[in-house]
């Protein structure tokens, strides 16, 4: 029974996430006019990661880049982009690294259990089970050097994020709210750091490391480590993290700026906009909106232009460096 809600909350991203309220956003001011740089993919979007999608051909929008990758859409699930991998998995556990730059170069791990995520650095592959066990591998061996058991969640949120490497140190996201570092080569956790604990949907859904801060944050609260670690309460849709400070946007609608310490630099309110992405650069941030509208504010959120965009209510989207992914089609950020 745990191994079908498992799978269930792995793989029904559109029905966990699309639940909304009756009431929706209804701008404020008049849109300046159609957003202008759309262009079309040639297919449409069928999965999407923390850091890239698959297309129903069998491509994978890595950042701002279509590769052709020849994935079988019919039994494997795109994983993640790691190193020079493309990683995919089928539901019985068989995990395949396929090289970015030749796809016929492959080589496959029988797992044997359902992958949450995983990462590649070297010959160290890193996997999160969806049973939020932590296991890291040797590639030229496929032997397992580091397992440890965690605390299988019943429901997490369709956003998990890999596990991220720091020079000897992996650190594991994982689906119960935690962050948990390995020394890769002393096999052994030297810390394991709470982000939130709450009881559903309380896994890692967003993470970013600027300038020796890390910053985590699952769907109820944000954490900062930097000298100590510090934890707000948000609802968060979205965060990104750059050199002006953190960017979130909340399920209230609210776009925030705040300090590594966490403290608030600047915020705006769009009453009952549902944020499907955000991209923020060095002037402007910018923000997909449900209803059918890109919000660009000015980086100290003061004020704000407002386009209008076609979507279905429907769509997976996936946000690259510079564009947001919708669909068949995508919407370049200049």
């Amino acid at each position: 029974m745990k191994t079908f809600l498992y799978i269930t909350a792995l793989f029904s991203l559109l029905v966990l996430g699309g639940c909304s309220s009756k009431q929706v956003f209804e701008p404020a001011k008049d849109t300046v006019g159609s957003w202008k740089y759309k262009n079309d993919l040639k297919d449409s979007i069928v999965d999407v990661t923390s850091n890239g999608a698959l297309l129903q051909n069998g491509s994978v929008i890595v950042k701002d880049n279509v590769i052709d990758m020849g994935i079988s859409i019919d039994k494997e699930r795109l994983i993640g982009v790691s190193d020079k991998w493309i990683i995919t998995s089928e539901i019985d556990g068989n995990l395949t690294l396929i090289s970015k730059s030749d796809k016929t170069l492959k080589d496959i791990f029988e797992l044997k259990k359902t992958v949450a995520a995983a990462s590649v650095k070297g010959d160290l592959l890193a996997v999160l089970f969806a049973s939020n066990e932590l296991a890291i591998y040797s590639v030229k061996t496929k032997k397992i050097i580091f397992h440890s058991q965690g605390n299988a969640p019943l429901i997490v949120n369709a956003k998990i994020v890999n596990p991220y490497f720091l020079d000897d140190l992996v650190l594991f996201l994982t689906l119960d709210g935690r962050i948990v570092i390995v020394n890769s080569k002393e096999k052994k956790v030297l810390r394991s750091i709470i982000v939130s604990s709450a009881e559903n949907f309380n896994n890692i859904t967003a993470f970013s490391v600027v300038n020796d801060n890390l910053v985590a944050a699952t769907g109820y609260k944000i954490l900062s480590l930097t000298n100590k670690e510090i934890r707000e309460p948000y609802e968060i849709r979205n965060m990104k993290y750059d050199k002006d400070g953190i960017y979130i946007a909340t399920k209230q609608g609210e776009v925030v700026n705040l300090t590594p310490s966490l403290q608030v630099k600047a915020k705006t309110k769009f009453p009952f906009a549902h944020f499907l992405g955000m991209i923020v650069t060095d002037k402007r941030v910018y923000l997909l909106e449900k209803q059918g509208y890109i919000i660009s504010l000015t980086k100290d959120l003061s004020s704000y232009d407002l386009y209008d965009v076609s979507i279905s209510k429907d769509s997976y989207v996936y946000v690259g460096d510079k564009a947001f992914y919708v669909d068949d089609e995508y919407f370049s950020i200049k």
